[in-house]
């Protein structure tokens, strides 16, 4: 039976995302000055429809306080090994987690885990923990590299379930210079945590290897000028974190873009419909997933100008002339052969749904998503989209207006059982 420790906040699940929406988490904090980021870590998981259990030692109170945790999860922050609410409190805390995440582990706590210690309620309820466990580091440079931290480090690496995530490298505390040492920031380590628990799951994605192409192409007229589209690349940089989030291994190929995506994704950058061509011609073959969400140039400029074109050196009228670019996905899902699954975008501002239905009646695509251009609620530069699924044998599947994060959850909720079958 689920424990429950809720307090007067409720926490409104509805506005979770998967995998973090009704899932366990336990949130270990230790004794050291980065604690206070993990108030936020506790918050975020929480908006995003976790349950979080927080543990605190008894040094990490001398940093934050149970009131700050309790604030934003709305569930009773603990810290006493024995209670008057049962002795067995470790063991649930521990078998009820779907993933663990101690932000910080201090070098002091890394040695009592590594040495298997029990002596308080967060060491003592990881002995009952079956779920993942993320530790997070947090240490002045110095410390990080004695060698007994160095030897604790290796050897929960090399523990069954155990992942160190970090730390990184950047400013530590006041007075301190910059070095390694430095906890990743709320926003890495909740993703962090996520991961995890998407790949516990262990569906059609976990292990695979997808491609995703995402933004636009910028094909140059001169050496300042471009001709391009409005793509943000927000829908292709949606299903790339989701994916991954789902335990896959991602390639994202990426027109220029200001987003960003979790460090574990692999991105690799172009300008030009050309260059975006052969690097998914390069990856594609032994990907077992492609999405095609790239909003390509279907023209280029024949000849592109050595230098910035100057207004005064122009005539009355300037004629461009137009070359037409390579079909990105075509070459892609060519040099995949037959093996891999491959996903199809089509953004129309007329007769959506024959013109998506051509693709997939074409045999180029698996599946395609079409997505009216136009829409102010959808396409370019839209935070939501609205889109249509058309599959083989299937009527077309139109989805609600969504977010562009759980539009990307909903494809892949729909790819998943295709990859099951191949």
């Amino acid at each position: 039976m689920r424990r429950t420790d809720a307090i007067a906040v409720p926490v409104d699940s509805e506005a979770g995302r998967r995998p973090w929406l009704a899932r366990r988490v336990l949130l270990g904090v230790t004794g050291g000055v980065a604690a206070y980021k993990s108030v936020q870590v506790a918050r975020d998981l929480t908006l995003l429809g976790a349950e979080v259990d927080v543990v605190l030692s008894a040094a990490a109170r001398r940093f934050v306080t149970p009131l700050s945790f309790e604030a934003v999860t709305g569930r009773r922050a603990l810290t006493e090994l024995f209670s008057a609410e049962g002795a067995a409190r470790h063991l649930r805390l521990g078998s009820d987690a779907d993933a663990v995440c101690v932000a910080p582990a201090t070098a002091d706590f890394l040695g009592r885990m590594a040495a298997g210690r029990a002596d308080d309620l967060l060491t003592t309820s990881l002995l009952a923990v079956r779920a993942p466990i993320l530790l997070f580091p947090a240490m002045n440079t110095l410390m990080l590299e004695h060698p007994r931290v160095a030897t604790n480090l290796e050897k929960l690496r090399g523990t069954s379930g155990v992942e160190i995530c970090g730390p990184g490298v950047g400013r530590l505390a006041a007075g301190e210079v910059e070095g390694a040492g430095r906890m990743l920031e709320p926003d890495e380590i909740t993703a962090l945590v996520g991961r995890a628990l998407g790949s516990a799951r262990l569906g059609a994605l976990a292990s695979r290897k997808v491609l995703v192409t995402a933004g636009p192409t910028r094909e140059p007229v001169d050496t300042v000028r471009y001709l391009g589209n409005r793509s943000s690349g927000r829908m292709g940089y949606a299903l790339a974190e989701s994916a991954w989030l789902r335990g896959a291994d991602v390639v994202l190929v990426t027109g220029p873009s200001e987003l960003s995506v979790p460090d574990g994704i692999a991105v690799r950058r172009c300008e030009t419909a050309r260059e975006m061509r052969d690097r998914v011609v390069e990856i594609a073959p032994d990907r077992d997933l492609c999405i095609f969400a790239a909003a390509v140039a279907d023209l280029r400029p024949r000849q592109t100008a050595e230098r910035k074109l100057k207004r005064r050196d122009l005539p009355e009228e300037v004629f461009l002339e137009l070359a037409p670019n390579p079909d990105v996905a075509l070459a892609a899902v060519q040099a995949m052969g037959n093996e891999g699954f491959s996903v199809g975008f089509a953004l129309e501002s007329e007769n959506m749904l024959e013109n998506a239905r051509a693709k997939l009646v074409g045999g180029r695509f698996d599946m395609v998503v079409a997505n009216p251009a136009g829409d102010p609620d959808a396409g370019f530069g839209a935070t939501t989209n609205r889109v249509t699924v058309l599959r083989p044998g299937r009527e077309p599947e139109k989805l609600p207006l969504m977010e562009k994060t759980r539009v990307a959850d909903a494809i892949l909720d729909r790819i998943e059982p295709a990859l099951e079958r191949r």
